[in-house]
């Protein structure tokens, strides 16, 4: 299958499920190809044929950008260069949970979510601690038995009721021996947090040199400026009063331009936040719903209501953001 018709493929049963599915990102360099909410749920998607060419400076994008628009970064892909991804398993690349399109049905259209997640050594499961204790009194063994019945140690059998989790095959013995489920889900839409490695969210990216001017009218109007690497927006720019979230670009308004306002507005539409694009000489007011601002003019704006004020004139062909 081709990377094309697996987007699509996605996007489709991403909307069967009841997602608002953005825009695809067709435009390089791009962190992420799709954004999705149902709900409250938030989602930023790459999609990959193969999950190897998902690299580092591209996992701590997501991540930023996940921290930022409070969404879950997720990688949907079919392979590795050695195997095919297994239905039912969550892997990991750069601290980003990676999903088979077989487990991401499983997971957004049944909402059935995966049990098993893959790390160093193998596959494992997180076990119910205080389940696995109880049923353990509950057939009056103590610690040492367990541990003699799964051929472990006794400080294994404790480290598993104070929360580590368990191989597969452990897993599989427990609920065998107690005849009860022991296992619960990992909690992708939470970033699986519990599971994944602790790998550190690297910092910003330090801002380009054009762009700067952009980035003090934002710092002086009170905003927080975020800047990007490989998204389709320069910055993601946060007020902490009721201006909210804006995606910021800028750059001389070519075609190439246009194609990430249209994104950016999409994007914005999914994840409830106004869109920004500082041109060097205005020829229209918008496109799409995200507002197109000279950077003269830009420059000049006094505070974030001057700002607000702007993009929803701009932009008043977009849906007011909730």
């Amino acid at each position: 299958m081709s990377r094309s018709a697996l987007v699509e493929n996605v996007m489709a049963m991403l909307e069967d499920a009841g997602f608002l599915v953005s825009d695809r990102c067709a435009i390089r360099p791009k962190s992420f190809d799709i954004a999705a909410r149902r709900g409250e749920d938030v989602l930023l998607l790459k999609i990959l044929g193969n999950i190897d060419a998902f690299d580092a400076q591209t996992g701590g994008e997501m991540r930023r950008l996940g921290t930022y628009l409070n969404a879950t970064p997720i990688v949907i892909g079919l392979r590795t260069r050695d195997e095919e991804l297994k239905p039912g398993v969550v892997y990991f690349r750069h601290g980003v949970p990676v999903l088979s399109p077989d487990t991401a049905m499983d997971l957004f259209v049944e909402e059935v979510p995966p049990l098993i997640y893959a790390a160093p050594g193998g596959l494992y499961v997180n076990i119910d601690s205080e389940i696995l204790a109880d049923v353990r009194e509950d057939r009056d063994w103590s610690l040492g038995r367990l541990a003699k019945e799964l051929g472990v140690s006794r400080r294994t059998v404790s480290k598993y009721e104070d929360g580590m989790d368990a191989s597969v095959e452990v897993a599989a013995e427990l609920e065998d021996l107690f005849d009860a489920p022991l296992t619960s889900p990992v909690s992708v839409l939470n970033g699986a947090e519990e599971v994944r490695d602790d790998e550190p969210t690297p910092d910003d990216p330090d801002v380009a040199p054009e762009d700067e001017p952009i980035v003090t009218v934002f710092t002086r109007i009170g905003f927080e400026v975020h800047p990007t690497d490989r998204a389709p927006f320069k910055s993601v720019n946060e007020s902490e009063d009721e201006h909210g979230q804006v995606l910021a670009g800028h750059s001389a308004f070519t075609e190439t331009a246009e194609k990430r306002a249209r994104i950016m507005s999409s994007v914005g539409e999914v994840t409830r936040t106004r869109s920004v694009y500082v041109v060097d000489e205005l020829r229209r007011e918008s496109v799409e719903g995200t507002a197109l601002i000279e950077k003269e003019e830009m420059e000049n704006i006094e505070d974030a209501i001057d700002l607000r004020d702007l993009i929803m004139e701009r932009g008043e062909d977009r849906e007011e953001v909730a």
